[in-house]
């Protein structure tokens, strides 16, 4: 949906940490009970979202990493706009999964202080947050997204493909566009 260029996933030198899931020194269970936590406040957030502002059906959404702003219209009127927190990206070319904190080619606007969810996983020894990249895994990720989206206090969670890449983002500052 944006016209602007995303990194494919590697980290700066082309890397990615391919540690196995769970091969780290954490306290697995500190993890588990922050990614539980987070579930279930995202997953309320989440349906609230939808529901209070008629996020499904015939519902279109224009994005962009420029201005770090989502709209979303039907029958061509804009009805909600919001702004973008981009987590971080899929490669699905390489399989792997970068940070927006550790992506120097996306616009500030777009990256606003997902470097919080680096510094609350470096503060808590927790894996993957305060990894640049890691290789792909679907549970990781989720589980990245759910921390992040409680980490920064998102009102909710977007998600959109371009080309090869997935781009998930947090939802913030929704506002109802007056109609009429």
């Amino acid at each position: 949906m944006d016209d602007g260029t995303v990194d494919d996933g590697t980290v700066d030198d082309g890397t990615v940490d391919d540690r196995p899931v769970g091969d780290t020194t954490h306290d697995h269970s500190d993890w588990e009970a922050a990614v539980r936590a987070a579930h279930e406040r995202a997953g309320a957030r989440q349906a609230r979202m939808v529901e209070d502002h008629g996020l499904s059906g015939d519902v279109q959404y224009h994005w962009s990493l420029d201005d770090a702003r989502i709209t979303w219209s039907r029958a061509g009127r804009v009805f909600l706009t919001g702004r973008l927190t981009l987590i971080g990206t899929v490669s699905l070319t390489q399989q792997t999964w970068l940070w927006a904190w550790a992506n120097d080619a996306l616009p500030p606007a777009v990256v606003g202080d997902i470097a919080r969810v680096r510094a609350y996983g470096e503060a808590h020894d927790f894996p993957v947050l305060p990894w640049a990249g890691f290789r792909y895994d679907p549970e990781l990720v989720a589980e990245a997204r759910l921390v992040a989206a409680s980490v920064l206090d998102a009102e909710g969670l977007w998600a959109d493909t371009s080309d090869d890449v997935q781009l998930h983002f947090l939802v913030h500052d929704l506002t109802p566009v007056p109609q009429g």
